[in-house]
């Protein structure tokens, strides 16, 4: 089963594009499915506009990452994906947009698709290790577990959405805008009612030589923030849920969030 909308009792749809052209279009349609997400492929940048996921914190299962291998869709024209040629020599990860551990839920055998799909080149975007690898993720890498940590969830489900944001600024390397910021949206429900938090991170491309940013950052946004970066519009049901205040940080510099205590789930 890819992104299921009606994961959680309010059903949450996948973003809208604007221009559904502006996406790989798969037997007839922008949405490409995997098992346990769903996403938007650019067909300018070759990587997802959105990513959609589910996570059942319930039913989670150990799948090790040892023998998995990244992969090009085979459904998809290799020009139309970024597959390794981006990746090789060179302090880039490749990483995962739905996270690999997030996706393993469900009886063994579908945890176990789950994580081989997670491997699939577009769901996996050009991040600095700094950002990407255990230990050096900050806010970023503890959003999830802080979200376990300080919630009560409605049978601890979650859904979220996330993916890359480009800029028409944006430098190419090796043929390939790179992204400098990433977005995500955290979905759960406690007493059966919707919450959502947004997040944007500036990651730092310094030493790939060609752009000289302060270190990554992240930062808690609103929703509309997200929808003017990128080409989509988030369900209505998100809108409503959220409770950032936009107009909060144009009277005081917006802060960056240092460490997971400053989550106010």
């Amino acid at each position: 089963m890819a992104f299921d909308a009606n994961f959680l009792s309010t059903a949450i749809q996948p973003p809208k594009l604007k221009q559904a052209d502006d996406a790989f279009q798969l037997d007839g349609s922008e949405i490409i499915d995997y098992t346990h997400f769903s996403l938007a492929l650019s067909s300018q940048t070759k990587f997802a506009i959105w990513v959609a996921w589910n996570i059942d914190g319930m039913n989670l299962k150990r799948i090790p990452r040892k023998g998995s291998s990244f992969f090009e869709d085979s459904r998809i024209p290799s020009e139309s994906q970024a597959g390794n040629r981006l990746y090789k020599s060179n302090p880039l990860d490749r990483g995962h947009l739905a996270r690999r551990v997030d996706l393993n839920w469900g009886d063994y055998a579908e945890a176990k698709k789950a994580n081989s799909d997670s491997f699939v080149f577009t769901n996996i975007a050009p991040q600095m290790d700094s950002f990407n690898q255990s230990g050096k993720g900050g806010v970023w890498g503890e959003l999830e577990n802080s979200l376990y940590d300080q919630t009560e969830m409605d049978r601890s489900r979650v859904s979220i959405i996330g993916g890359c944001i480009f800029h028409e600024d944006d430098r190419e390397y090796r043929g390939y805008k790179i992204p400098t910021e990433f977005y995500k949206t955290v979905l759960y429900e406690e007493s059966s009612v919707l919450k959502t938090k947004s997040f944007i991170l500036t990651q730092d491309l310094s030493r790939l030589s060609f752009l000289d940013l302060e270190a990554f950052k992240t930062y808690e946004v609103a929703p509309s923030e997200i929808e003017a970066k990128c080409n989509f519009t988030f369900d209505d049901a998100i809108h409503k849920a959220n409770e950032f205040d936009l107009n909060s940080f144009i009277q005081t510099e917006r802060k960056p969030l240092i460490s997971s205590s400053e989550l106010n789930w």
